[in-house]
């Protein structure tokens, strides 16, 4: 008898155990109580600060650039501080045909030197001899021997040779200057003569950005050399996907992190009408639009320079007191945006209408109200009617 007693109580006991395994128990999931808050919906894009006016000094002509001694930091001053210098390129050198070209036409001048030299000699033999006609004709009209138009005619003879020796004498140093142009046609590397430099000072106080020719050059005309700009006057650029672009106004409030330094306060300046083609780190081709921001807070001195990376964060919505659900209570159902809500201690479906959202919470136009408590990150295992238990918050 005692055996069947025991029996039958080790019966029982693992029935009961095993009815208290398999007995449904609450879910136990994390919940948030619904309230009213301030929600702000805002485009968030990587961007590169800028310094906002960048001066570019180019060659104004074309020569050898002396080795600059400025490097990106130093502080210039508008119009004193010399920035460039520029000598004359020595000539380059001749390959054989243009030699040859050049030492005929060198040998071409001289014999037209030569050839002036013996004009004007003549042109002098002539005026002398003119000049005797001239003498013998005054004696004898003095005499009465020959009339007063022979008298002119000599004297016209005079003048006519004194031009016709100045004419020589011009062509001579004609054919002279000819011939120095063929004789420099032959100067092959050497030093030019005259003043040494042309000097380029700076068009605007600020500092050196960037050197772009540092070393002893030649160059052309409009060769850029160096960047001037003033790193206090910075700007920030962020390019942003189409969609979002077209809720951006300017004047919108932002804010600028993540470049080393505290967030800095920013405004919208502008919008750019037209957007470019980028491709994104995966190969899609992406719609950006351009958007420039001003500081309203000003970063350390010298601490955010030209082209540095920031992340800007450009506010395009606020809402004051709104009834707002956490982003991880909501799930679809169907087409509906729907979240669990706990009643009674159980879980109840409930579709709900959203307006605005962010990154944590979401606008509700109709479905719930401020008090209700919603199920966060609602696991496979919920449905309607199932009981639940608040998990112990820490």
């Amino acid at each position: 008898m005692l055996r069947r007693i025991i029996l039958i109580i080790i019966l029982l006991a693992a029935a009961a155990g095993l009815i208290w395994a398999f007995w449904p128990r609450p879910l136990v999931v994390e919940t948030e109580a619904i309230a009213a808050r301030d929600i702000t919906v805002a485009v968030e894009e990587e961007g590169k600060s800028r310094i906002r006016e960048v001066f570019a000094v180019s060659a104004p002509i074309a020569g050898q650039v002396l080795r600059n001694n400025l490097h990106p930091g130093d502080e210039v001053v508008k119009d004193d501080t010399v920035v460039v210098s520029i000598r004359p390129a020595a000539p380059g050198l001749l390959d054989a045909r243009l030699k040859r070209v050049a030492e005929a036409a060198a040998a071409s001048a001289r014999a037209s030197v030569g050839l002036a030299e013996a004009e004007v000699k003549q042109a002098e033999a002539q005026l002398t001899f003119i000049k005797t006609e001239l003498d013998r004709a005054e004696r004898l009209s003095r005499q009465g021997t020959i009339s007063d138009r022979a008298l002119d005619k000599a004297r016209l003879d005079v003048a006519t040779a004194a031009a016709a020796l100045d004419s020589a004498k011009a062509s001579l140093t004609v054919r002279e200057r000819e011939l120095q142009r063929a004789e420099a046609a032959l100067i092959e590397n050497e030093a030019s003569e005259g003043p040494c430099c042309t000097d380029i000072k700076a068009p605007v106080t600020g500092r050196i950005l960037r050197v772009l020719a540092e070393s002893e050059q030649v160059v052309q005309a409009g060769t850029p050399l160096l960047e001037i700009g003033d790193p206090k006057d910075i700007e920030i650029i962020a390019e942003v996907l189409s969609r979002d672009a077209v809720e951006i106004r300017p004047g919108a409030a932002a804010v600028i992190d993540n470049w080393g330094g505290p967030p800095l306060n920013a405004t919208v300046r502008r919008v750019d009408p037209s957007a470019v083609t980028k491709v994104s780190a995966l190969g899609i081709e992406e719609q950006r639009v351009p958007v420039i921001l001003d500081l309203a807070d000003s970063p350390e001195a010298g601490s955010l320079g030209d082209g540095f990376r920031v992340v800007a964060r450009i506010t395009v919505w606020e809402g004051k007191g709104r009834v707002a659900v956490p982003v991880a209570a909501l799930f679809r159902q169907g087409g509906d945006w729907a979240v669990y809500t706990v009643a009674d201690g159980q879980a109840a479906l409930r579709l709900v209408q959203l307006g605005r959202r962010n990154a944590a919470f979401a606008e509700v136009t109709s479905g719930l109200d401020v008090g209700d408590t919603v199920i966060l990150h609602p696991s496979d295992q919920m449905a309607d009617g199932v009981a639940v238990t608040p998990a112990m918050q820490d």
